[in-house]
C-alpha cells in the first residue's frame, strides 16, 4: 500500500466521522461515499442522483449532516456579507458595487475597523479604485490615535473621526478654548490627565494674553478672558500678520486709540519693508516709517515720476537698482498711456527724452500722428513717419496755433486719393485732392478767425474785422461773421474803402445762409462807398445766380472783371452756387446754364451732374 492510498483511507474515515458515516464499512478511497463526502467538504453541493445513493445505502443520517453544514455554511457566508456591507457603510466606500468575495476592499476594511494602520499598497489601492473617502476616514482614524496618545486619552476606546472626543483633542492641538459642555464630559469619562493638559494650556494662555496686552497698550481693556476678540488680534500683530478691517473696527468701537496707532506703525513698517523688497532697495538700514526713503518708494508705487531731488537721495545711498526700476516703471507707464491712446503731457516727452528714451517718444509720436490723421480725415495720406511735414502742422492745428505760410503752401502742394467733404474750388481736374481741405482747412481759417478778432479787440484796427469774418466764412461757421459785424457803427468810419469791405464781407455772410435780400443791401451799399472795387460786384453776381438771375449775374460778374476781378474768382464765387444750391433741381438748373454756356470752361461741373444722376438712380431704388 503506497502513501497516496494510505492517505486517502485516512481521510475517507475522518469525513465518515464527521458525517456521521462509520456503520459503512468499505474503507477504499475509490468508494463513491468519499467520492461525495469530498464534495459536501468543499461546499459544492450534493446532486439528486447523489442523494438517493445515499438514502439506497442507509446513509439518510448522513444526507442530513451534509444538509445542516450547508445550512450553517450559508448562513456564515450571509454574516460574512453584511458585515462587508456594514464597514462599506461605515468607511464611506459605496461607491462602487463589488463582489466581497474577491475584491481586496474587504480585507483593508477589516484592518481599518481593527485599528490596524494601513499599509501603503492598500491606500495606493484605495486611490487606484476611487476609494478617497475612505483614505480620509483612515487618516483621521490614524490623526485621532496620536491625539490619543498625546493628549494622554487612551483609555477612551471610540476611534470615530465624528466622535466628541476627536473634536475635543482637535481643539486642544489648536490651543482653542473648550466648551463648559465639553469640560464636563472629560470629567464624566475620567479623562483627567487631557483636563489637566488643557487647563495647563489655558493658565499659559491667559498669562501670553496679559503680556500682549502689556506690549501692545491694551491693558484698559478689562476681559482677561482668552475668549475675548482682542487675544487673536494681539496674536497677529505679534506673528506679524496683517489686521482684517473687522478687527480694526473693533479696536475703534473699543478706543483703543494707543493700540492703532501701534497698529498704524506696524502696517506702514511692515509696507515699508514690502516696498524695500520690490524696488531693491533692503540694504537701506532704516526701517522706520518717517525714513524719506519710504516717502520716495510710496511715490514710485503710486506711479509717480521721481524728481531730482528724489534720485539724488537715492544716488547718495547707492540704490541704483532702484534707480533703474523707478525710471522703467515709469517709461512702462507712459508706454501704456500712449497704447491706450492717450496724449502725453509736455512734462512727460521732456522726462523721456531727459532720461533717453527716445523710442517711447517714436511710438508715442507714430500713435499720435494716426489718432490726428483719423480726426482730420487725412489717414489716406501715405506717410506714416513722425517726421513727415504733415505731422507738425496737424500738432499746430490741435493746439490751434497759426499755421507758417510755408505749411499753407506744403498742404496746397501734398495731395490724398479720397475728396473730403469741402474740398477747395480749383482742384477739380486734378489727380488726388489737397490736403488744404475738409476739417483741415476748416480748423486752420478758424484759427484765423479767431486771432483776427484777438488782433481787433487788442489793437482797435477795424481792418483786422473783415478778415476774421472772411475767415469765419471759409470755416463754414458764417453766422460767427454775422456776429462779428453786427453792431459795426458804420458813421464813425471815415475810410470808405473800410466801410465796402465790411459790408461785402457781411453780405457774402447773409447769401451763405441764403438770406440773399440782405446781401444784396450789403452789396449795393458796398459799391455805393467804393465804386471801384471788384469784391461788391462779385457778390453781386453770385447773388444772382443764386437766384437763377444767370444773365444778370454775367453782367455783375464782367462789371467785377472791368474793375480787376480775374475770372478765377468769377468761377470760384460759380462752384460755391453749384456746391452749396438748395435742391438737385437747383444745382441742375445752374449746371445746364453753364454746360450750356461754355462746354469746355465749365467742364468741371459734369461731376455735379453724374452725382446727381447716381443719386436719383439709387432713391428710385428704394
Amino acid at each position: 500500500m503506497n502513501h497516496e492510498h494510505q492517505t486517502g483511507v485516512e481521510h475517507f474515515a475522518t469525513l465518515k466521522s464527521k458525517y456521521k458515516a462509520t456503520d459503512y464499512k468499505d474503507t477504499s478511497p475509490a468508494s463513491l461515499l468519499y467520492f461525495i463526502l469530498r464534495k459536501a467538504d468543499l461546499g459544492i453541493e450534493i446532486i439528486e442522483i447523489e442523494r438517493n445513493w445515499l438514502i439506497e445505502h442507509k446513509l439518510s443520517e448522513t444526507l442530513e449532516a451534509i444538509r445542516k453544514e450547508g445550512r450553517q455554511k450559508e448562513k456564515e457566508l450571509r454574516k460574512l456579507e453584511n458585515e462587508f456591507h456594514k464597514l462599506t457603510s461605515k468607511y464611506t466606500a459605496t461607491k462602487f458595487h463589488v463582489s466581497w468575495k474577491s475584491t481586496p476592499l474587504y480585507f483593508i476594511l477589516s484592518r481599518l475597523d481593527s485599528v490596524n494602520k494601513l499599509t501603503d499598497s492598500e491606500i495606493k489601492w484605495l486611490q487606484h479604485y476611487g476609494y478617497t473617502e475612505t483614505i480620509v476616514i483612515a487618516q483621521q482614524m490614524e490623526h485621532f490615535v496620536t491625539l490619543k496618545a498625546k493628549y494622554q486619552a487612551t483609555k477612551h476606546q471610540d476611534l470615530s473621526p465624528v466622535s466628541r472626543l476627536y473634536r475635543i483633542l482637535k481643539q486642544l492641538e489648536a490651543k482653542e478654548p473648550l466648551r463648559d459642555s465639553d469640560i464636563t464630559w472629560l470629567n464624566e469619562h475620567e479623562l483627567f490627565q487631557t483636563l489637566a493638559i488643557y487647563q495647563q494650556q489655558k493658565a499659559e494662555k491667559e498669562a501670553d494674553f496679559a503680556q500682549l496686552k502689556e506690549k501692545y497698550q491694551a491693558t484698559k481693556h478689562s476681559d482677561s478672558s482668552v475668549s475675548s476678540p482682542l487675544y487673536p488680534l494681539l496674536q497677529h500683530l505679534e506673528t506679524d500678520q496683517q489686521l482684517s478691517q473687522s478687527q480694526i473696527d473693533w479696536l475703534e468701537e473699543h478706543k483703543l486709540t494707543e493700540t492703532l496707532d501701534i497698529v498704524k506703525q506696524l502696517e506702514q513698517k511692515r509696507h515699508f519693508a514690502e516696498l524695500k523688497a520690490k524696488y531693491k532697495a533692503s540694504q537701506y538700514e532704516d526701517s522706520s516709517p518717517s525714513s524719506h526713503l519710504y516717502k520716495v518708494l510710496k511715490k514710485l508705487e503710486s506711479e509717480h515720476p521721481l524728481g531730482e531731488p528724489d534720485i539724488n537721495f537715492l544716488k547718495k545711498r547707492k540704490l541704483t537698482d532702484t534707480i533703474t526700476i523707478a525710471q522703467d516703471k515709469y517709461a512702462a507707464t507712459l508706454k501704456s498711456k500712449i497704447e491706450l491712446g492717450d496724449k502725453l503731457e509736455d512734462s512727460e516727452v521732456n522726462w523721456l527724452k531727459e532720461n533717453g528714451r527716445e523710442n517711447i517718444i517714436a511710438i508715442a509720436q507714430a500713435k499720435h500722428f494716426a489718432t490726428l490723421k483719423s480726426k482730420y480725415n487725412v489717414s489716406d495720406y501715405k506717410d506714416t513717419s513722425p517726421s513727415s511735414p504733415l505731422y507738425p502742422i496737424l500738432h499746430k492745428l490741435e493746439k490751434a496755433e497759426r499755421l507758417e505760410p510755408t505749411d499753407v503752401a506744403w498742404l496746397e502742394e501734398n495731395k490724398i486719393k479720397r475728396r473730403q467733404s469741402n474740398y477747395g474750388y480749383y482742384g477739380w481736374r486734378e489727380k488726388g485732392y489737397k490736403l488744404f481741405s475738409g476739417k483741415i482747412w476748416n480748423t486752420y481759417h478758424k484759427i484765423e478767425a479767431k486771432f483776427y478778432e484777438q488782433e481787433y479787440q487788442g489793437t482797435g484796427n477795424k481792418w483786422n474785422l473783415p478778415n476774421a469774418s472772411s475767415h469765419w466764412r471759409k470755416a463754414d461757421q458764417p453766422k460767427q461773421a454775422l456776429k462779428l459785424t453786427k453792431d459795426i457803427k458804420f458813421d464813425k468810419i471815415k475810410e470808405n474803402k473800410l466801410k465796402s469791405a465790411l459790408l461785402t464781407t457781411r453780405g457774402g455772410a447773409f447769401r451763405d445762409i441764403y438770406e440773399l435780400d440782405k446781401a444784396e443791401k450789403c452789396a449795393r451799399k458796398a459799391i455805393d462807398y467804393q465804386p471801384s472795387s471788384h469784391h461788391p460786384y462779385t457778390l453781386m453776381g453770385a447773388i444772382c445766380f443764386k437766384r437763377g438771375q444767370y444773365s444778370k449775374g454775367e453782367e455783375w460778374f464782367e462789371k467785377a472783371i472791368q474793375r480787376g476781378a480775374s475770372p478765377r474768382d468769377q468761377d470760384a464765387e460759380i462752384k460755391r452756387v453749384v456746391k452749396t444750391a438748395k435742391n438737385e433741381k437747383k444745382r441742375r438748373e445752374v449746371v445746364d446754364y453753364l454746360l450750356k454756356k461754355d462746354p469746355q470752361r465749365y467742364a468741371w461741373a459734369k461731376s455735379y451732374l453724374k452725382k446727381s444722376k447716381k443719386k436719383g438712380k439709387g432713391q428710385s431704388k428704394r
